[in-house]
């Protein structure tokens, strides 16, 4: 694995399409659904995968993060799918032919449809059935794979809970749930993200679980790969000197995994926002401040801060295994990149150690309940062709890493 990883990630569903065996697809397609559209083909990335391991590659860049559809290669309990798993083989050897570091995502929230008609990570039987699948994807080829990640963001509808989403939404994504266990005809067909508020413990209970038998099915087959998981961490401030309120967010949303995580090789932060809290609860951004898609304040400074608090809590190397901006005016993306990992490199010049950056996302993709209107690629999409082109972002992000690798960015750590 090189000193420091420069790459950009991606994830199997939201780019690969036709993902039918998947929890998320069903959820997509009942009616009501929160989700704003269907993912469909997406970017049609389970047939393009190659040019676009080559996009990276051609950008200057040393790791590619990607993940393995669990769906695909595990269509029916225990029926493991030799073509699914010679195409995610395949990916993790074009990336290493292209010299890129495979950084490989074993859960990236989507799962099988069986899977949530079990009820998901309330099953019990859960953790061993997310272990038994790492253990065959680990056994095809974790000899190549740079980095496993085995959950993402396994905390990101306890995040949600402290943002400002209309009511509707959660009344809706019971609805969607209640629509899915029935066209299931189950009692709870559940999924890792569409939660509801009242069993957000006990599915993090099953995703600790999980993650702790899959890192133990990893390490069984290759001890000397990292395994860690990802987590969605916005950099939380203090506005004031009354800090409680922001205390109990980063106690309810981080803690748990923080804990977690320190048995880990590293943890993934997933940065794309500050937020602040003052003694009454959230502080919105000035009205004259720019926004992202989010609707939360543009602070390139928020990644330097979340990784800073992330390490300071879990004591273990950290990854950047997704920063970003969801914006359509591509200028503000290219603007925020240079500051960013300016304070990257500050963060590691008061010695956190941090093994990579890796950017969300190369293409502009399907995001989940937003489904297409959201862009964080740095490269554009044409829906009908698929066609990738080139943002001046990622020409930005390209020349950032060839100035930052000649002048040795990745410190010791």
């Amino acid at each position: 694995m090189p000193d420091f990883l420069w790459g950009v990630s991606s994830a199997g569903h939201q780019t690969e399409g036709d993902n039918t065996l998947s929890d998320t697809w069903f959820l997509e397609n009942v009616q009501p659904t929160v989700f704003r559209e269907p993912s469909g083909p997406a970017c049609d990335g389970y047939a393009r995968w190659r040019s676009d391991v080559d996009l990276a590659a051609g950008m200057g860049l040393n790791a590619y993060r990607f993940s393995v559809e669990w769906a695909r290669v595990e269509p029916a309990p225990g029926e493991f799918s030799a073509e699914a798993l010679d195409h995610y083989e395949a990916i993790a050897d074009h990336c290493l032919s292209r010299g890129l570091a495979p950084v490989v995502t074993y859960n990236h929230f989507t799962s099988p449809h069986w899977f949530a008609a079990r009820g998901g990570w309330l099953d019990p039987d859960a953790p061993s059935l997310f272990a038994r699948y790492c253990a065959e994807v680990t056994a095809r080829f974790g000899d190549r794979i740079a980095v496993a990640v085995t959950l993402n963001e396994p905390n990101l509808a306890r995040l949600l809970t402290w943002m400002d989403l209309p009511p509707f939404v959660r009344e809706l994504e019971r609805a969607t749930l209640a629509a899915a266990s029935a066209a299931a005809g189950v009692p709870r067909y559940r999924a890792a993200n569409v939660m509801l508020p009242e069993e957000m413990d006990a599915m993090a209970d099953g995703m600790t679980a999980g993650h702790r038998a899959a890192r133990a099915a990893i390490k069984a087959f290759q001890p000397s790969v990292p395994v860690g998981f990802s987590l969605a961490v916005a950099d939380d401030v203090a506005v004031g000197s009354d800090s409680r309120v922001r205390d109990r967010k980063r106690s309810e949303v981080y803690q748990r995994w923080l804990d977690l995580a320190r048995d880990d090789d590293y943890i993934g932060v997933q940065n794309y926002e500050r937020l602040f809290y003052d003694a009454d609860g959230a502080v919105p951004p000035p009205a004259s401040a720019p926004r992202n898609q989010m609707g939360s304040g543009i602070e390139p400074g928020s990644l330097a801060g979340a990784i800073r608090y992330v390490h300071a809590e879990a004591g273990v190397p950290v990854l950047v295994t997704e920063h970003g901006m969801s914006t359509d005016d591509d200028r503000l993306r290219a603007a925020f990149l240079p500051p960013a990992l300016e304070g990257l490199r500050a963060v590691m010049a008061e010695g956190v150690p941090v093994l990579g950056y890796l950017h969300w996302t190369l293409l502009d993709n399907f995001e989940w309940i937003f489904g297409y209107g959201h862009q964080l690629g740095l490269f554009e999409v044409d829906r009908e062709t698929f066609e990738r082109t080139p943002k001046p972002s990622a020409e930005v992000y390209a020349k950032l890493v060839a100035a930052h690798r000649s002048t040795g960015f990745g410190l010791p750590h």
